[in-house]
């Protein structure tokens, strides 16, 4: 992730998501994936199959890929692959990026992929 904005998203993400118990960060390629327990809990996308977007994509419970959507569709979207599963992209490259949502939106999908044990150690 060569690219100055990525590259600042990649370190605040990576912050949150090692401070999670467990967590592990993936570098591939143009992307970077973060699990616990070998279970991924979010990818940081960028410019993913040429799509031009700079996006995080978490775990969403059942229908709540289509809440998000339906919220704010400028900023959620349904990912390429993953989204068939349920994840939800978050777009990182257009207006002000609120750090604080962010966080939310990856401790909740940690607490989803996490065990019982490692999940009950982090507040909602």
């Amino acid at each position: 992730m060569p690219k100055t904005a990525p590259a600042a998203a990649l370190a605040k993400i990576g912050k949150m998501c090692s401070a999670l118990p467990e967590a592990k960060r993936e570098l591939m390629n143009s992307h970077a994936a973060f699990t616990v327990r070998g279970r991924k809990f979010a990818y940081l996308l960028d410019n993913h199959h040429g799509d031009g977007i700079l996006a995080l994509c978490f775990r969403g419970a059942p229908g709540e890929q289509q809440m998000w959507i339906e919220l704010d569709a400028k900023r959620y979207f349904r990912p390429a692959y993953i989204g068939a599963q349920g994840w939800v992209g978050l777009r990182l490259d257009i207006g002000a990026v609120n750090w604080p949502e962010v966080e939310a939106r990856i401790t909740a999908s940690y607490r989803m992929a996490a065990p019982k044990t490692l999940a009950a150690k982090v507040g909602v």
